[in-house]
């Protein structure tokens, strides 16, 4: 609750910043009613739709859900472009340059090109990441790899199925799932028949994020369970084929320390293909020191939104794409299926991974 209060207040500053913004290109207006009045009313709005939409669902509800998280993306995104611009006429003054005249029009082009890129990636379905691996002694398969899909309200069954359907083309050997599935809302079961409905030759695999806790433990287990995803509970299991799963819980929620990882990779056989599957992208130097020779994490989205990818980028330096984390290990971080609350994508496309595993001697 604290967290959204706080991002609630700091919205607040920006759209008041946004609001100076627009006076100082339209004097006319004032500045009461873009930098305090609408700021205010539209914060409270846009408080009152997030929390109504928590526990009440249906079609206006997700409607209100879209509008109120856009909103907010969209001020988070039109905030940095005016400090742009802002910056921009600051140095033009000092120049003694009379640049209003160009940059007011300009920024409002930019305000309105940037607002619909934002939208459209937001809409558009996660694009299909073809990505080759080769591990020593692997069996030769393709695995699909599906992380943040946040499903539920922000996210239609319709659009879901779709993805689904794309995805089954390619006939994937394996589903691999690295949290945060299913947020709340409507059809809960019917996006779990879904998934189960997504045959593959040895099964779906996979493991809890953070949002699987914060939603409810149980509940999230029996999600996992009606949609026929066998979840590693920090533990270990050998596919039909000789591949190695390791699957951890959540390392922040469920406090999975480098002792615990340390612990479970000990287990593991050396001389078998072996894939580590974390929702975040932690204790990749515990993975390293056993040559775990790939890890698959989600949990970044990639920032979602830029520039929010900086941020990201000083909690987690590994945001997103394939890294070396050791001489013989690997980690691919996916920037996930879909997005979480604000329903935006801007220079972070979503994406579902193709993994194509080869072996060699």
């Amino acid at each position: 609750m604290s967290f959204f209060v706080f991002a609630s207040l700091i919205l607040l500053v920006m759209q008041a910043v946004i609001g100076l913004w627009l006076y100082f290109i339209f004097p006319a207006v004032g500045w009461k009613i873009p930098a305090v009045v609408l700021p205010v009313v539209l914060t409270a709005l846009m408080r009152g739709a997030m929390v109504y939409t928590r526990t009440h669902y249906g079609t206006l509800e997700s409607i209100a859900y879209y509008l109120a998280y856009a909103y907010a993306g969209l001020v988070f995104i039109l905030f940095f472009a005016v400090m742009l611009f802002a910056v921009l006429q600051g140095i033009c003054s000092l120049l003694h340059i009379q640049a209003k005249a160009v940059l007011g029009p300009l920024s409002l082009i930019c305000m309105a090109a940037v607002s619909i890129m934002a939208v459209y990636g937001g809409l558009r379905q996660p694009s299909i990441k073809h990505l080759d691996i080769t591990i020593a002694g692997a069996p030769e398969m393709t695995a699909a790899v599906i992380s943040d899909s946040h499903l539920g309200e922000g996210v239609s069954l319709a659009r879901f199925e779709k993805a689904l359907s794309r995805l089954k083309e390619h006939q994937p050997d394996a589903l691999f799932i690295l949290g945060d599935l299913f947020e709340y809302g409507m059809q809960r079961q019917k996006y779990a028949q879904a998934l189960a409905g997504f045959q593959t030759k040895y099964g779906s695999f996979g493991v809890f994020g953070n949002h699987e806790y914060y939603v409810g433990y149980d509940g999230s287990a029996e999600f996992f369970r009606q949609a026929g995803i066998r979840r590693l509970d920090n533990e270990i299991l050998t596919l039909p084929n000789g591949l190695q799963l390791i699957g951890i819980n959540d390392i922040r929620t469920a406090r999975v320390t480098a002792e615990q990882l340390d612990r479970l990779l000990q287990q593991t056989d050396p001389n078998r293909a072996r894939i580590l599957l974390s929702h975040q992208p932690l204790l990749t130097e515990t993975a390293a020191r056993h040559h775990i020779p790939l890890m698959l994490s989600g949990h970044t989205h990639n920032g979602q939104i830029f520039p929010f990818n900086f941020f990201v980028k000083r909690v987690y330096p590994y945001i997103y794409g394939l890294y070396e984390t050791g001489p013989q290990s690997k980690i691919y971080v996916t920037s996930g299926m879909f997005y979480w609350g604000v329903p935006l994508r801007f220079f972070a496309p979503s994406e579902i991974v193709l993994l194509h595993i080869k072996g060699h001697d």
